[in-house]
């Protein structure tokens, strides 16, 4: 069975035997089809950023990618159209680890429309308001709790989206700033943490790309290796918690603060619920913090059992690294259910009509979202079949100086990871096709010597860190997706404004970090002088929000 969402690489391989005129030679030029992989995703961003709708956006986008399959003929025009449903969106439908993210992410949104409704989370935000007395204390809880469900990135955004938006809303943080957060306490945090969900799907990569590496045979140890030099992941945390403790914002956060400051933030159940009242608190039942908070600990510590269950090993790494964490997640999406509903109707707070009321109107809260979702995953596989990892890599691939190659492969990372809104895709591609590259060019048959060791490491580092920060530019992420979701944001509103910290982030991590270290400068002292000039540009263009 592969593991999490590797069937990319299969259906990737699969593409470059079935369709040999959409996949790459030597010179990319060379191939028709080439240009044509990239106008998909191209088409899907462009139409997000123009029309603000995302949903027709990627359907475009699709669109356009059933129909390049056919060669952009004319019959394929309309057929292309008919199999963007009828073949495309049906697989991705079909995949098990998809269809484990819907039920997943629906069971959470019923668990938070019981724990809203029977007053469980406004007694959260009663306890909380005690510490959190502004806005800044509300992002630092944000991020701290961020920081603290480090084993799933899917768990990690609907959990502490849903959970602290009610306090930020109180505070008067916007929904941007709570999906900012969220986004980027969610990924860096699951990729850098050496016991999650991500670990063994990296560390299987890495042993695949080695195998015909001799000097290369301990995977998890490149891994170690490699997480110093992950600089883009390391440094877009320190930054949302220098944004938080600042309190400064520039750019399209700080026309959004502003906003939320003065108008309040926007309520946006109303645009997915058709019934708010099911989706609030019940007047006059009593705000227990415990009718919210042990439904969240059943979900947590059923998720980190269900991982020590199904995973093997002798240590904490091995085990949850090798572990089923979509069945972990199911597993504890339900019981967090049955805890809110148990202690709902036990309590005699709702009756069981009203806390069925309730679940529905979570699962109902999710529906736009999981259409995104599935429309996202759909494109992705569109552009898996297309061949666009391989046409960006080889437009790299070529004459390129030793130094440089982190830095050549952090953009092209980011750069597949945008146009496919996948980070676990774009891992999946280009791990196997680039670490035999970086040691042939580093030192063939095991001649790589000390000078140059750190090339290897931090190329290994620059596809994570690179797949991480074009996943959050792009609009049709699945995680930046789910941001948006758990906190309750316009989709297109987080985007453009994540968009210029992510920007911001990135060129200084890939300048003062990858670029630098791939010169000989020492990786902690490149994150020195990276956190140096992000502070730098937060102090002098950030602006406090009165």
């Amino acid at each position: 069975m592969l593991p999490p969402r590797a069937s990319l690489t299969a259906l990737l391989l699969m593409s470059m035997l079935m369709i040999p005129n959409v996949c790459l030679a030597a010179d990319p030029s060379t191939v028709e089809a080439g240009f044509s992989s990239i106008l998909p995703p191209l088409v899907a961003i462009a139409g997000a950023l123009v029309f603000r709708q995302i949903i027709p956006a990627i359907f475009l986008g699709i669109w356009v990618g059933a129909w390049a399959l056919t060669g952009f003929t004319l019959t394929g025009l309309w057929s292309g159209l008919l199999d963007s449903v009828q073949i495309y969106v049906v697989r991705a439908l079909a995949d098990e680890d998809h269809v484990a993210i819907i039920i997943f992410s629906m069971m959470i949104g019923g668990m938070v429309g019981i724990i809203s409704r029977n007053g469980g989370m406004l007694g959260v935000v009663e306890l909380f308001v005690v510490w959190v007395k502004d806005g800044k204390r509300a992002q630092l809880s944000t991020g701290f709790m961020g920081l603290a469900i480090f084993f799933d990135d899917y768990a990690n955004t609907l959990v502490v989206g849903n959970t602290m938006r009610p306090i930020t809303d109180q505070m008067g943080v916007s929904r941007e700033k709570l999906a900012y957060i969220v986004d980027s306490t969610a990924a860096p945090v699951a990729c850098l943490a050496l016991v999650t969900t991500w670990i063994g799907y990296q560390v299987g990569l890495i042993d695949k790309a080695i195998e015909q590496i001799d000097a290369l045979q301990q995977p998890y140890l490149i891994f170690l290796d490699s997480l110093a030099y992950s600089f883009y992941p390391i440094l877009a945390i320190v930054f949302v918690f220098m944004i938080a403790s600042s309190g400064r914002d520039f750019g399209p956060m700080l026309h959004a603060e502003q906003q939320a400051k003065s108008e309040g933030t926007a309520d946006l159940t109303s645009l997915h619920s058709p019934d708010v009242q099911d989706s609030i608190a019940k007047e006059d039942v009593p705000h227990r913090a415990i009718n919210a908070a042990l439904p969240i600990l059943v979900l947590v510590a059923t998720v980190l059992g269900g991982l020590y269950t199904t995973g093997e090993g002798d240590s904490w790494r091995e085990i949850i690294g090798s572990a089923d964490s979509y069945k972990a997640l199911l597993w504890g999406s339900l019981l967090g259910v049955i805890a809110a509903a148990g202690l709902t109707i036990s309590q005699r707070v709702l009756s069981i009509s009203e806390t069925i009321d309730a679940w529905m109107a979570g699962l109902q809260g999710m529906l736009a979202a999981i259409i995104v979702l599935v429309l996202a995953w759909t494109l992705a596989a569109i552009t898996e079949e297309l061949g666009t990892g391989d046409y960006l890599l080889a437009l790299l691939s070529d004459r390129i100086s030793l130094p440089l190659l982190p830095s050549l492969i952090f953009l092209l990372a980011a750069g597949t990871a945008f146009a496919t809104g996948s980070s676990w895709g774009t891992m999946g591609i280009l791990m196997p096709l680039t670490i035999p590259l970086v040691w042939a060019m580093a030192g063939s048959q095991g001649s790589v010597d000390a000078g140059n060791q750190h090339i290897i490491s931090a190329s290994i580092a620059s596809i994570l860190a690179g797949a991480v920060w074009g996943d959050h530019c792009s609009p049709i992420s699945d995680t930046t997706i789910l941001s948006s979701m758990a906190s309750g944001c316009d989709h297109i509103a987080h985007v453009r404004t994540q968009l210029p910290y992510a920007l911001v982030v990135g060129v200084v991590a890939l300048i003062s970090g990858t670029l630098a270290s791939g010169y000989g400068l020492p990786w902690w002292l490149g994150l020195l002088v990276a956190t140096v000039i992000l502070w730098g540009i937060v102090r002098y263009y950030g602006r406090r929000v009165s």
